[in-house]
């Protein structure tokens, strides 16, 4: 369901924040926030989903993406027939 939600601003301002610090959105951080206020969500069943990422993420001691997933081009062209398992010496092969 699509709802349009007013904010007073300073709850506006804590939600931007933190959703800056923990790297979620801010509509899963209010999706959260209402599941447990409405009992849908069993917290100790969510901490058991929390990951050792999401951790230290809160902790901040990895901080989430700056930039999105960019396409990457390849700089280097192999010539015809060529893998990059042919560029290993026999020793590095599995």
């Amino acid at each position: 369901m699509a709802m349009n939600l007013r904010l007073p601003s300073e709850v506006a301002t804590a939600l931007q924040a933190e959703a800056a610090r923990t790297g979620r959105s801010q509509q899963e951080i209010v999706r959260d926030a209402l599941g447990r206020h409405l009992h849908l969500i069993d917290h100790e069943a969510m901490e058991a989903l929390i990951t050792d990422r999401d951790r230290a993420r809160v902790a901040g001691v990895v901080q989430p993406a700056r930039v999105g997933y960019r396409k990457v081009k390849p700089r280097l062209r192999l010539p015809k027939g060529t893998t990059s398992l042919d560029l290993l010496g026999r020793d590095d092969r599995f």
